[in-house]
């Protein structure tokens, strides 16, 4: 299961910025409008089929480096002893962790001819802060949420406790003969 969707990609950075950065070099932008249609899987009959193409083409490298920033998500997961796949439930704190990163990391991956000051540049910060992150992770200071699989709570263990003790030396019978 990826991390993050098309249709989590069209609503966040959107279908603008894709149709920039996901478009074939030399080859005109996809348009936006078609862009977003291909994102969410709506109707693209109103474009011709060379336009549908390109923009097939485009979903093809977002898929790419969505697919690219999931394997990088789980080799660190891994060497912090997750089992894979993992199955947080949706909306949970370890899943909208994970999506925020995996959406981090394919934005910086199709933004691979970017040109601009790396210390001011947002795509390139939320790069960095994901690979710092899931470094923590990966070395377990940093949790994914109180449903995290690592963690005895997440692993559905209880916290009953119980005392038990060697068994009575004296009961009722033996204690009528001091009457």
């Amino acid at each position: 299961m990826p991390y993050i969707t098309p249709l989590e990609l069209a609503e966040r950075p959107g279908a603008q910025e894709l149709s920039q950065v996901a478009s074939s070099d030399g080859q005109p932008l996809v348009e936006v409008a078609l862009m977003d249609a291909t994102l969410r899987g709506t109707d693209r009959s109103a474009w011709a089929p060379d336009q549908v193409a390109g923009a097939d083409a485009a979903l093809a490298r977002v898929q790419d480096a969505v697919a690219e920033a999931g394997a990088l998500i789980d080799g660190h997961l891994a060497q912090g002893g997750y089992a894979l796949p993992l199955d947080l439930s949706s909306g949970s704190a370890g899943k909208t962790m994970l999506t925020a990163w995996a959406r981090a990391i394919s934005r910086y991956l199709l933004n691979r001819n970017r040109v601009s000051e790396e210390s001011k540049d947002p795509v390139v910060r939320d790069y960095r802060d994901a690979l710092r992150l899931l470094g923590q992770v990966a070395q377990g200071k940093l949790k994914l949420g109180a449903e995290d699989p690592s963690t005895s709570a997440g692993a559905g263990s209880s916290t009953d406790v119980r005392f038990d003790g060697a068994p009575n030396v004296f009961g009722r019978s033996e204690l009528r003969a001091f009457r």
